[in-house]
C-alpha cells in the first residue's frame, strides 16, 4: 500500500475548506481543494481522480505547501512577467519607420522580411514567427490604407497608402 503524503497544520482544516469554498481564481481554488482532501486522509490516487490533477503534480504541491503553506497555493503563473519583448520601443519605432515604406527589395514587407530586418538589428537569428508577430503589432490593413500602429510611449505613428 502507497504511503499517504502528510500535510502539515499550517492552518486549520475548517480553514482550508473556507479558503477552497471562498477561492475566486480556479488554480487557487484546485491547490486548496488538493491540500484539503490529503489533510482528511484522501489517498492520492482518489484526490488525483477527484480534482483531474496527476499524482506527481499532487506530490509536488503537497511538498510546497508543506515548505511555504498556504501562500504557496496561489496561481504562481500571475507573477509571471513572462521574456523581456525582442525589440525596445526605439527598434519598434524604427521598424514602424521602415514598415512604413517599402522593404528593402522594394517589395511588400511580410513576416520572412520583417524577421530578417530584426535579425540585422539584433545581430542574431530571429524566427519568421517573430516577424509575423511584429508585423501584426505593427500593422492594420484597411483595403488599400496601410495604417501602422505604434507603442503608446511614441509621439509619431507612420501612415503610409499602398
Amino acid at each position: 500500500m502507497p504511503k499517504r503524503i502528510t500535510i502539515k497544520t499550517h492552518i486549520s482544516l475548517s480553514e482550508l475548506e473556507s479558503r477552497y469554498r471562498k477561492a475566486k481564481d480556479p488554480v487557487e481554488r484546485s491547490h486548496y481543494q488538493i491540500i484539503w482532501l490529503l489533510a482528511r486522509l484522501y489517498p492520492t490516487e482518489e484526490v488525483a481522480v477527484v480534482t483531474g490533477y496527476c499524482r506527481d503534480w499532487i506530490r509536488r504541491l503537497a511538498r510546497r505547501y508543506n515548505r511555504n503553506g498556504p501562500e504557496s497555493l496561489a496561481d504562481r503563473r500571475h507573477e509571471n512577467p513572462g521574456a523581456q519583448p525582442l525589440l525596445d520601443d526605439v527598434q519598434v519605432a524604427e521598424l514602424a519607420r521602415a514598415l512604413s515604406g517599402p522593404a528593402p527589395d522594394g517589395g511588400s514587407w511580410n513576416s520572412r522580411k520583417v524577421a530578417q530586418w530584426i535579425s540585422a538589428r539584433l545581430r542574431r537569428p530571429v524566427s519568421i514567427q517573430r516577424g509575423w508577430d511584429y508585423l501584426q503589432m505593427l500593422s492594420v490593413v484597411i483595403g488599400h490604407l496601410s495604417l501602422v500602429i505604434c507603442p503608446l510611449s511614441l509621439v509619431t505613428c507612420p501612415l503610409s497608402f499602398d
